[in-house]
């Protein structure tokens, strides 16, 4: 390959009076420019011909790394299934053209999805209606937690203000409690790494507004002890709130509501087929149990979003829904924790397993074995890419110190998995043979080892066109 046109910037490629375009005659020549808005001088663009400009974006792409390309664990936020048919369906004309504000006698096929969606939801989830508006995993906590501080104020109850998270939760549970005006109380994990109990008693009274969870919890473990926590919580008042981000391994298998919670959000760009790299798109519907309908966005003064949220992510969802169907939506949850528990065994004796249990669809290292050779966890990220692979999550959950979360998800062969296994094997080998070669990887990629810090510190956002001589 032409490393020329692969790794220098477009505008080192630019030479002057070069061009790739050719435009039409100017048919607003008389118009002119107010001068406040002229340019004082002519914009830097680079000056390319054509083929330079298709080879030299079409080969940046190629450094794209996503689930078409290659295996994809990353903990937590993996990227799931992803059929390129729920594209075409929310790319179809008839969708992608409505026009929000336009009467709803035009729209009734969007409308009758948008319903079908939220009746598959309650159902999957076992709680009794949902609201599709929120735009993300952590607008959809933000909702959720709404409703519960609705519910307790509509009461008159007025001196809640507490809610209860777990040490191992997301981020953004925190957070979203912050934003919502609430205080954060912690309740710590046991040595098996789910919800101490005792610790929670400790916790509870009549100021605790709620309680939120993940199960499977961010170390990939089943919270055995949900029915005695729900019954707890309940006990003094409290709502159960479930963070649905890690729903793949619970589909068919078990329902939120029928365990006690009273209101969730599910991540859809996380278990129903939505590209969510780089940020976005996503969804994040909340959903209630009986009793509480009338406090969701549309029901009550919570406003959260115009119009139906992000349609074109609610319909791959409801496609990729009504493609598996009942019988075999079932499947995902087994070969998730199937190809978990495979990974995590067979690489076991290489990477420290901090918690030796059954998990669930994800799980955790803390780092290499064999600390003496020095190599961290980010080291074995970076050398991953120098094989093909994207790294796993690393460094979270803050559990432990060199975490490194890996989610194979349901859809990847054993062949894919047990490529992944060798590789990992491999880089534990170079740790205690070579270990300066993982520790200075990548070594294959465009751009090798880059400074981090220095980075988040000091970015250069901008082109700076040199001058002559410099």
């Amino acid at each position: 390959m032409n490393n020329r046109l692969y790794g220098n910037l477009i505008f080192e490629l630019s030479h002057e009076g070069r061009r790739a375009y050719s435009l039409p005659e100017n048919k607003f020549a008389g118009y002119e420019v107010p001068a406040g808005l002229r340019r004082k001088e002519d914009a830097m663009l680079p000056e390319c011909d054509e083929m330079t400009v298709v080879r030299h974006y079409t080969n940046h792409s190629e450094n794209n790394f996503g689930v078409n390309n290659g295996f994809y664990p990353l903990g937590s936020c993996t990227m799931k299934y992803n059929p390129a048919i729920n594209e075409e369906v929310a790319a179809m004309p008839e969708f992608a053209n409505l026009h929000p504000l336009q009467p709803a006698d035009t729209c009734q096929g969007a409308l009758e999805a948008y319903d079908g969606l939220q009746r598959a939801l309650s159902e999957i989830s076992g709680l009794a209606k949902f609201t599709l508006n929120p735009f993300a995993g952590a607008h959809g906590e933000l909702t959720g937690l709404m409703v519960i501080r609705s519910y307790h104020e509509r009461r008159g109850d007025t001196k809640r203000t507490k809610v209860i998270v777990p040490d191992s939760a997301h981020g953004t549970n925190p957070a979203s409690a912050a934003v919502c005006g609430l205080d954060v109380v912690e309740v710590k994990s046991t040595p098996e790494g789910i919800v101490d109990v005792e610790d929670l008693r400790s916790l509870l009274d009549d100021s605790v507004a709620a309680m939120m969870m993940t199960n499977p919890n961010t170390l990939g473990l089943f919270e055995r002890e949900i029915p005695e926590i729900a019954e707890l919580v309940h006990g003094c008042g409290a709502l159960m709130y479930y963070d649905g981000a890690n729903l793949n391994p619970m589909l068919g298998v078990c329902r939120p509501g029928d365990m006690g919670f009273d209101v969730m959000h599910i991540n859809l760009h996380k278990t129903f087929s939505t590209p969510h790299g780089g940020g976005g798109p996503g969804a994040g519907p909340v959903g209630v149990r009986k009793g509480l309908e009338e406090l969701l966005p549309g029901e009550s003064e919570i406003s959260v979003g115009p119009y139906h949220g992000n349609f074109a992510v609610l319909l791959r969802a409801y496609a990729y829904i009504l493609t598996l169907g009942r019988e075999h939506i079932k499947e995902v949850g087994p070969l998730a924790t199937l190809n978990a528990n495979y990974i995590k065994e067979s690489l076991k004796d290489a990477y420290e397993l901090p918690i030796d249990t059954t998990c669930m669809h994800e799980f955790v290292f803390d780092g290499l074995k064999d600390k003496s050779t020095g190599v961290t966890t980010m080291d074995v990220a970076k050398r991953l890419l120098d094989y093909g692979y994207h790294a796993p999550t690393i460094y979270f959950p803050l559990l432990f110190h060199e975490s490194m979360m890996v989610e194979p998800t349901e859809n990847e062969s054993k062949d894919t998995i047990d490529g992944f296994i060798d590789v990992m094997h491999r880089i534990a080998n170079e740790a205690k043979s070579i270990p300066e070669a993982v520790k200075d990887a990548p070594h294959n990629t465009p751009i090798g080892r880059v400074d981090d810090v220095l980075a988040a510190k000091h970015p250069v956002l901008t082109y700076r066109q040199l001058a002559a001589g410099e």
